[in-house]
């Protein structure tokens, strides 16, 4: 990984007085700290940071950041964008020996198209975007690729099958990268079948019985009523 070169000053403002005034001035306030140093306030111009950063590729960029009196060599940390104008509003620089391994996070990118997914319809689902490693400042890779075409739907690639010559793995090995998942499929419920209950939902009422209306109805003899009004009223007309 190339060192990128970049120039800064001493801030002497500090507070969130001091970082509004760098700001106006078109500069990025920031602060270089650890290594076993005194943190030390500075600011770099927005716009060469902007430009430096044009030539790098990923995170955790190394920069050679030369002050009035010094030169310091380290990590961008941290880069605290602004939700609304999306500008840099603050920098963190720790400094770091090109001598000395460092443990930074990078970013896992999955090659190829899995066969659960070209073949069986399945969903490739990352289940973990970043890893942490250890390795030298100049060995940090952009990124970590991931050989996920192998997979079928219910297969997985985990952490132990990634390969990064030069750096030494610290996520757990047993950590899963990547898995094909079947595509969720929509249940339809069936149709009950003849003579079948029917379940009632918890809280509902049941279904009321169809009523016969009273056409027909028949008294305990078995004649309909009519009839019975009938036969009395000739039964009455030959009494008289």
């Amino acid at each position: 990984m190339a060192v990128i070169q970049l120039n800064g000053t001493r801030r002497t403002g500090l507070g969130k007085g001091g970082a509004r005034k760098a700001r106006a001035a078109g500069a990025i306030p920031a602060v270089v700290y650890g290594h076993g140093e005194t943190p030390l306030p500075v600011s770099v111009n927005h716009r060469e940071f902007i430009l430096a950063m044009r030539s790098h590729k990923g995170g955790n960029a190394i920069v050679n950041l030369k002050l009035d009196d010094a030169e310091h060599t380290a990590l961008v940390r941290d880069a605290q964008i602004d939700p609304v104008s999306r500008a840099i509003v603050h920098l963190d620089f720790q400094r770091i020996s090109l001598t000395e391994t460092i443990e930074v996070r990078v970013p896992v990118h999955a090659v190829g198209t899995p066969l659960g997914v070209k073949d069986g319809g399945g969903i490739l689902e990352m289940i973990i975007r970043e890893i942490e490693v250890r390795c030298l400042p100049t060995e940090i890779p952009t990124a970590i690729d991931v050989d996920v075409s192998a997979l079928n739907v219910g297969g997985s690639v985990h952490v132990r099958d990634m390969i990064a010559p030069g750096v030494t793995i610290l996520t757990d090995a047993d950590a899963t990268v990547a898995t094909v998942v079947a595509p969720a499929v929509e249940e339809v419920a069936a149709a009950p079948a003849e003579g079948e209950a029917v379940a009632v939902p918890e809280g509902a009422a049941p279904a009321e019985p169809e009523v016969v209306g009273a056409k027909g109805k028949k008294d305990e003899a078995g004649a309909p009523e009519k009839e019975k009004e009938k036969d009395k009223k000739e039964k009455d007309k030959k009494e008289k």
